[in-house]
């Protein structure tokens, strides 16, 4: 059985390029060298391709002679995954506290939608007993 991959085991600069193909969909290893910071050399940005496909991370196809990188896991995968690292690494699992210091630190101001979308959440978990 295979692992679904879990981007918190990934390296500073494979997240990085990881962040790159997110945020487009999908790029060749020129569009990832162009996006990262230090402009790395074309050969290892394309290594390190090859390891996040190898990984499960990517999968490419080819169109006119160039390999396109795509994702293999959803934005929402990996929003949860991310969140969910952040609970465990700065909030000690505790997700409640994770909220509270959104809401409260968040320099962010909530729509009146936001407000009764968060509100119906808690309603709905309380009338589910969660």
């Amino acid at each position: 059985m295979t692992r679904k991959p879990k981007l918190s085991d990934l390296t500073r600069r494979e997240r990085q390029i990881m962040d790159i193909i997110f945020k487009s969909g999908e790029a060749t290893a020129v569009e990832v060298v162009e996006g990262l910071p230090g402009r790395p050399v074309n050969a290892t940005v394309r290594t390190l391709l090859n390891v996040l496909e190898t990984k499960g991370y990517l999968r490419h196809k080819v169109l006119k002679g160039r390999f396109i990188y795509s994702p293999t896991i959803s934005t929402a995968e990996v929003r949860r995954n991310m969140l969910k690292h952040v609970i465990e690494t700065f909030f000690k699992g505790a997700e409640a506290s994770a909220v509270i210091s959104i809401l409260k630190e968040s320099e962010l101001s909530l729509s009146k939608k936001d407000k009764e979308d968060i509100l119906k959440l808690i309603k709905d978990s309380r009338n589910q007993g969660q």
